[in-house]
């Protein structure tokens, strides 16, 4: 984390240290702490301790913020004032945390064609020159993004892999620290497994003693800021439609989905597998995905008629992007 201004820093790198620790850290926490820490160093340069004012001052919702916005912002705030709280370290009321709104994005639909021509870009990544990032940043993309598509893994999950973590034997990851803290395992596909050995081999002669299985130039894991700029490199040479690479986490599901149309009705058991592996803590959180995908969410009322409401929930907070 970067330098620290105020009179809170001391308490704010102790309680990255304990979420960190406990492992309920993620990394999108850390801009809006910095924010806070800046507003109180900014506007408070005197103070030696946590008030009210100060927080009441950063928590309130603006006035051209909505509640989903406001609540990304505050939640960080909310808990660290819990941690101080239950250490004895500060005496303040918790702000009230604005109700969540129910989304109305739907996902990107990718078709055939535009993951070719993406692909396709993945591949011909020229090669400037030698420098070993360059060099990397060839290697590692064309295997990270097909990893995205054929797993369904969260795209944090993905590039906080750890070598330690991957079994290439056998083909299973092991996700130790997902969005729920729940363990989870993948299997890979025997054609992305033939890949992953590839890169595993390649990588290993630059990083011999590697953390992360897809490490960064400074082998350490990769920034969402890279994979958001990456992602749109290549995608935009190829395509005009709005996408991210999160959704192929959503393709992922709905393309699993889609091939149990033709099966019968039976198919509770593929549906627990596919929650499993997408680690999601309850199957309701599959269950969304029902809504997303084209044309079933008709067969299914179709099947199920006043059972419909009941397999069709709204999003849970299990399925934030991340």
């Amino acid at each position: 984390m970067t330098e620290l201004l105020s009179f809170l820093a001391p308490q704010i790198l102790l309680f990255i240290r304990y979420r960190q620790a406990s492992q309920h850290w993620n990394e999108s926490y850390e801009v809006n702490l910095k924010l806070f820490d800046r507003h109180c160093h900014d506007n408070y340069p005197f103070a030696a301790s946590l008030t009210q004012e100060m927080v009441d001052s950063w928590c309130h919702q603006r006035d051209t913020e909505e509640n989903n916005s406001c609540r990304s912002r505050i939640y960080v705030i909310v808990s660290f004032i819990r941690f101080l709280s239950d250490r004895g370290l500060a005496n303040i009321n918790e702000p009230e945390i604005p109700r969540k709104e129910k989304r109305v994005y739907i996902p990107h639909a990718f078709t055939d064609e535009e993951l070719s021509r993406f692909f396709a870009e993945c591949d011909n990544i020229p090669l400037f020159d030698r420098r070993k990032e360059v060099l990397i940043r060839k290697m590692t993309l064309p295997v990270f993004f097909r990893f995205l598509y054929s797993s369904g893994i969260r795209t944090y999950e993905a590039r906080h892999l750890r070598k330690s973590n991957v079994n290439l034997e056998h083909g299973i990851l092991d996700i130790a620290y997902s969005k729920g803290h729940d363990q989870h395992y993948i299997v890979l596909h025997d054609s992305m497994l033939a890949i992953m050995r590839d890169y595993d081999t390649s990588i290993e002669k630059i990083y011999p003693d590697r953390t992360y299985f897809f490490p960064s130039v400074r082998q350490s894991y990769y920034s969402q800021g890279w994979l958001t700029r990456n992602f749109k490199l290549l995608w935009y040479k190829a395509n005009t439609a709005h996408a991210t690479a999160y959704e192929f986490r959503h393709h992922y599901a709905v393309m699993n989905i889609n091939r149990w149309v033709d099966q019968g009705f039976g198919f509770d058991d593929k549906l627990l597998y596919l929650s499993k592996s997408m680690g999601h803590t309850t199957i309701e959180s599959t269950k969304y995905y029902y809504s997303i995908v084209p044309g079933f969410a008709q067969i299914l009322q179709d099947l199920t008629a006043k059972g419909f409401d009941w397999i069709i929930p709204e999003v849970s907070d299990d399925e934030e992007t991340n």
